[in-house]
């Protein structure tokens, strides 16, 4: 075999090369470490809320005393209205601020009587901040709370899941209202 064949054999080679498409990027070690942070940090979350719920399944089986065997469709729609709630006041309410102040940084001004914000910080900091400022993700944490205190003392959980309950209702109303005034006023 010649030298030219040998060269032409390698030109050949890096052409049919270059034709290929490019292998994707592989991740620095530095940003596996930040997605594995992260996955962890949302695995403790996850383990916080599987060990409550597996906390009051075995503080319920030690009292003796069977689960509810099934929970009203009215107890159900109150706790809805309640999580809703009091899902909002906590993540979105200007007067909760300071307590998602930790973990959040203030981006503006949301609905009536709302903040918007955004997490704050790295690892558990920053989780926390994401769990405090999405209604709908701490609306599975406070479900769980109404029905964990149902499962053990109904009367007080009906009691407290009343006050958010009707307070919700009531913020629809004033937004009706408002929507209302509004309307009459262009007429």
């Amino acid at each position: 075999m010649s030298t030219t064949q040998t060269r032409a054999d390698g030109a050949n080679e890096m052409e049919q090369q270059s034709d290929r498409p490019e292998a994707p990027a592989r991740p620095v070690p530095e940003e596996l470490s930040r997605e594995a942070r992260q996955a962890r940090d949302y695995a403790a979350l996850v383990a916080l809320f599987n060990g409550a719920l597996a906390t009051v399944l075995l503080a319920r089986k030690c009292s003796r005393e069977p689960l509810p065997e099934r929970i009203e469709p009215k107890d159900l729609m109150l706790f809805a209205l309640s999580t809703q709630k009091l899902s909002r006041v906590i993540t979105k309410d200007k007067v909760t601020a300071p307590l998602r102040a930790p973990f959040t940084e203030i981006e503006g001004k949301g609905g009536a009587g709302e903040l918007e914000e955004r997490p704050r910080g790295k690892g558990l900091r920053r989780v926390m901040g994401e769990l405090l400022t999405c209604p709908f993700c701490l609306g599975t944490w406070i479900a769980s709370g109404f029905i964990y205190g149902f499962i053990f003392t109904p009367r007080i959980t009906r009691t407290l899941a009343s006050i958010f309950a009707v307070s919700g209702v009531a913020d629809f109303l004033q937004q009706l209202y408002v929507k209302a005034q509004e309307m009459n006023d262009q007429r």
